[in-house]
């Protein structure tokens, strides 16, 4: 990714993505970079630098060789591919920071179905070697949890994917009491919901909802349903 956006932002830069996304047959996905943004300017470059001076890559191996050794036999020794994806939430209008993030970590089956993984990043982040491996286990754990458990389609479906998701990895929540008492009441009336505006809500704040043009059910931006289900045993 670092020689395609040394190339000149244009034509034949998005072309060579395409090429390299799809190889030989249109519309199949033959390399899992579709976090990336063909288009993306200068920053994203520095950002992959950043990255790679890092070890990324090395420090993704290492978190999955522990992981797994954990979960070694557990599914008939189904082997997936994992690859680091670089999202643009700074200065492109490719990406949407919270559709795309909602899209990462529940619908994925099109990866899976190709043994394939992608962590997130995100070209806004500081990063640092203890986030690769977090970011790493939390998207390899979706997926192990989706060999298991079908995509979720009702609020308390996805919350429970995330709750085994923080629970393993070991996220500790930002418990605030009040916050937590308020989501707990919106979850239990709502647990049952399959609308999507509602779920998208519970997870991202009215922040997230209203920079699209979702309804909005008076979630706290800084305390979401992630946090929430960080904070259940």
């Amino acid at each position: 990714m670092i020689d395609l956006y040394k190339q000149p932002l244009s034509i034949d830069r998005f072309q060579a993505y395409i090429k390299l996304l799809q190889g030989e047959t249109k519309g199949n996905l033959a390399f899992p970079i579709s976090g990336f943004n063909p288009m993306a300017k200068e920053h994203i470059l520095e950002k992959l630098r950043e990255l790679k001076n890092l070890e990324a890559e090395k420090n993704m191996t290492e978190a999955l060789s522990a992981l797994n050794d954990k979960v070694s036999g557990q599914f008939s020794n189904r082997s997936f591919h994992v690859a680091l994806n670089l999202s643009d939430d700074l200065k492109g209008g490719w990406t949407n920071r919270f559709t795309s993030d909602y899209d990462s970590k529940f619908n994925f089956n099109g990866l899976i179905s190709r043994d394939f993984c992608t962590p997130i990043f995100w070209s806004s982040e500081n990063y640092s070697k203890t986030i690769i491996k977090q970011r790493t286990l939390e998207y390899a754990l979706r997926t192990i949890y989706r060999l298991t458990y079908p995509g979720p389609r009702t609020l308390e479906e996805h919350v429970l994917q995330e709750r085994y998701v923080a629970n393993t990895v070991g996220i500790k929540n930002k418990y605030v009491m009040g916050d937590f008492a308020e989501l707990n009441n919106f979850f239990v009336v709502n647990k049952q919901s399959t609308d999507y505006h509602i779920i998208f809500n519970f997870f991202y704040g009215d922040e997230g909802s209203l920079s699209l043009g979702f309804p909005a059910y008076g979630i706290n931006t800084d305390f979401t349903g992630f946090d929430y289900a960080a904070g259940l045993t």
